[in-house]
């Protein structure tokens, strides 16, 4: 594919291959944790898959005859799908799908993939001790640790589904979209790492990985059009009726699904808060470094571990906080004074994904008065600053500093407000559902012969409820840009993958915007399929009168069509936002 508009740079998830192919060493992982892995995953799906045999047994006698025949019931459910010839296969065959009903087939589906992403992850694991370059072995790791999140999404998936399941009464329609869209982000994501790359590993971890991210779209499929509600039903949306807000509860300007106790950490002076862990460059905390800080949180917990990082540059190789440090809350002494940085970008050897200065996907992540910062400059491409695939996500009051691919929104649920956001090209990218609010983007000066785009999301499935929504929030120039705003002109987004979704809502925007607003990703690319849209901005940058004029391009005049990408109805944050503490618009306006 060619981008010659952005100058010398890469698709998303490349890197510059290791023209040394010096391999890298990798301690040897425990076979039994694997081992356990799968057969907890395989008892879960068994237990369901035998409930549902028992309960069709005698319907299914019948069916033994027509083994190969699909029932009337699966080709109605896999019509719905996007990869209907996947679907029968895989389906046909399963215990007790021949005698099963329309409605059986969530979780059948659910149950079904599992499995299959389970054992996936089982026999890629087994590569772990073959020599890679740094480049193989970033993208192997990426898919392992990916791999390895999605387990977990698709089983809270199907205890949530299945008749009886242990959560199937706490998780609402929303959770189980966004577990299952996470899902199918991850995949992409783990063969995004592997496109620039040839070789044995490669062709390996496509065997293995075969037809994951299609099994996916389909239970996702299955799943949309059995329970999904309907505020993101389909494009276009006009003409259709639909509960308006204004029963909404505001919790004091921040999102319901926030606990009063989060309210009143993010609320008040640090110097008031009793952190559980405390680092300290000088060695006055109870840690020096904030990986020693990490390992520290405990794993699986509902109680809010809040991590204080005193002022100071803390340039660390990898923080993560992963999947299993959950409700985790980090605290600096503000924006410039306490800064996690580091430099890390795809001239390593290493994946977009593995570039983060500082990452997380663990439920319930916060963070607040912190810079995140990746130093790499515009010359060395993709380079992150701050990657966050962890549901019910906070950032606030923070600096995400970088030029391309500054902030990755990689998957999940989440939430921006009163942040400084930096960058060149793609800088805000990624396939979360996620509200950017009363935030400050800064475009900068890229290289020469480049154009901004602030935005790349990178919707695949027309089914995901994933999307950015920038509300309230002012666009600027930076100094150097502002300079040469005309050479180097500024975009509101491109379309990533097909079914790319970005809408700008309330929002102030610099004359650095571009008078066209969007721009083409590769020529004719979803343009027809994206959505994005614009609601009552304003500013020198918000006219329309020279917009683009692509079918999937709107500029939004109903308020019911806007109020679909506020906090309350996009990311549901009414129900979650209130117990973290930050301030935020549940609707348009207060």
């Amino acid at each position: 594919m060619e981008y010659g508009w952005l100058g010398p740079t890469e698709p998303k998830g490349s890197s510059t291959p290791n023209l040394n192919n010096e391999p890298t060493s990798k301690p040897k992982k425990s076979k039994r944790k694997l081992l356990l892995i799968l057969a907890a995953i395989l008892m879960v799906a068994s237990a369901i898959c035998a409930a549902l045999v028992v309960s069709l047994r005698n319907t299914a006698t019948a069916t033994k005859l027509h083994r190969r025949r699909p029932s009337q019931a699966i080709s109605r459910t896999c019509s719905k799908t996007l990869y209907p010839s996947l679907c029968l296969d895989s389906l046909i065959d399963f215990p007790g799908a021949l005698a099963a009903s329309d409605k059986d087939f969530v979780h059948i589906s659910v149950n079904m993939t599992l499995q299959r992403v389970g054992l996936a992850l089982y026999h890629a694991s087994e590569f772990t001790n073959i020599p890679m370059g740094s480049h193989e072995r970033s993208a192997y790791e990426d898919c392992l640790e990916l791999l390895d999140d999605s387990v977990d999404l698709l089983r809270r998936s199907l205890l949530s589904v299945s008749p009886g399941g242990e959560d199937a009464a706490s998780a609402s329609t929303q959770d189980v979209l966004t577990w299952l869209s996470a899902s199918l982000t991850n995949h992409d994501t783990c063969n995004e790492g592997f496109e620039e790359l040839t070789g044995d590993v490669k062709n390996q971890m496509s065997d293995r990985l075969q037809d994951l991210s299609e099994l996916v779209s389909n239970s996702l499929a299955i799943y949309a059009a059995n329970g999904r509600n309907d505020d993101f039903s389909d494009i276009p949306i006009q003409n259709r009726r639909r509960r308006l807000l204004g029963s909404e509860e505001n919790h004091g300007n921040f999102p319901a699904w926030l606990s009063r106790k989060d309210r009143m950490l993010l609320d008040m002076p640090v110097t008031a808060i009793n952190a559980d862990i405390i680092v300290s460059i000088d060695g006055s905390g109870t840690c020096k470094t904030i990986a020693e800080a990490i390992k520290k949180v405990p794993e699986h917990t509902t109680r809010r571990t809040i991590v204080y990082v005193r002022a100071g540059k803390y340039e660390e190789d990898n923080l993560k906080v992963g999947r299993k440090k959950t409700n985790v809350m980090f605290i600096g002494d503000g924006k410039g004074k306490t800064v996690i940085a580091g430099g890390r970008n795809i001239f390593d050897n290493i994946t977009t994904f593995h570039t983060a200065s500082f990452a997380a996907t663990g439920a319930g992540f916060i963070a607040r008065d912190i810079s995140f910062e990746n130093w790499a400059g515009p010359s060395k491409h993709q380079a992150v600053a701050l990657r966050v695939g962890a549901d019910h996500a906070v950032i606030f009051r923070c600096n995400i500093i970088g030029y391309q691919d500054t902030l990755y929104v990689h998957s999940q649920r989440q939430f921006y407000r009163e942040c400084d956001i930096y960058g060149t090209v793609d800088f805000i990218f990624g396939n979360a559902a996620v509200v950017i609010q009363s935030c400050t983007i800064h475009a900068r000066k890229p290289m020469s012969l480049q154009k901004n785009t602030i935005t790349a999301q990178n919707r695949k499935d027309p089914n995901q409820n994933t999307g950015i929504s920038i509300h309230a929030c002012t666009l600027v120039a930076e100094p150097d840009l502002e300079k040469e705003k005309d050479a180097y002109p500024t975009y509101l987004g491109r379309p990533w993958k097909l079914y790319s979704r970005t809408v700008y809502m309330l929002s102030n925007m610099g004359d650095h915007i571009h008078p066209r607003g969007w721009l083409e990703w590769n020529a004719a690319f979803a343009l027809d399929t994206l959505y994005y849209g614009e609601y009552m901005n304003y500013g020198p940058g918000s006219k329309l009168g020279q917009r683009v004029k692509w079918p999937g391009y709107r500029v939004i005049k109903s308020t019911e069509e806007a109020s679909r990408f506020t906090v309350a109805r996009f990311i549901y944050g009414s129900s979650w936002l209130p117990s973290t503490g930050v301030a935020f618009l549940s609707g348009l306006s207060t």
